[in-house]
């Protein structure tokens, strides 16, 4: 099936980065917002987070809220390290299935192509 699925992983705890929310937008050409989630107990979305026809080739960009996630765990300055972590990347093939996992910690973040 054609879809955009991520999940986030919290690296600081060891645990799945569960009710960070994310937005995902549309950059090539303007920038549209297509959704915003929260992720569940699994740091998953509950749905794919594009889909069917509105998933098609170009520029996406995704907008975890760590920083609000993370002020509830530990202490942070009052302006953190990371706060929104972006990932902007390419789909040039939307018959594929892209997943894009995001590892994450107060201080660190690494991503790549999932399956």
């Amino acid at each position: 099936m054609t879809k955009l699925t991520t999940h986030c992983l919290d690296t600081f705890s060891g645990k799945p980065a569960k009710g960070v929310k994310v937005d995902v937008y549309f950059v090539s050409g303007n920038r549209t917002k297509l959704n915003s989630i929260i992720l569940n107990n699994n740091g998953r979305s509950d749905k794919p987070l594009v889909d069917g026809t509105d998933f098609k080739e170009g520029q996406y960009e995704l907008v975890f809220f760590v920083g609000d996630y993370f002020k509830k765990m530990t202490d942070l300055p009052k302006t953190p390290f990371l706060n929104e972590v972006v990932i902007r990347f390419g789909i040039s093939n939307p018959k594929e299935h892209y997943h894009v996992p995001l590892l994450v910690s107060p201080w660190s973040y690494s991503t790549y192509r999932g399956s």
